[in-house]
């Protein structure tokens, strides 16, 4: 399964090591890297529908629940 949010839908991103003012007066060896969302397993209950569903969420994603709510925040997300 992939590194992905089940809501926000963050994934790994690829991206250079260098900033552009260290490519202009060091040696740069090059290559890319990964940078990995913060994804955490989290069971969340739902009480509208009296039930509990497990996601791996963001941290953001979990902002956004604690901001909207589980049920809306889900729905949204054509989850439930």
């Amino acid at each position: 399964m992939a590194k992905q949010c089940d809501i926000t839908g963050k994934k790994t991103q690829i991206g250079g090591r260098y900033s552009n003012r260290t490519r202009a007066t060091q040696f740069n060896p090059g290559g890319k890297t990964t940078r990995q969302p913060n994804l955490q397993k989290k069971r969340i209950y739902v009480a509208e529908i009296d039930k509990t569903v497990i996601l791996k969420v963001s941290t953001a994603a979990l902002r956004t629940i604690a901001k909207n709510g589980a049920y809306a925040t889900l729905k949204k997300a054509n989850i439930i």
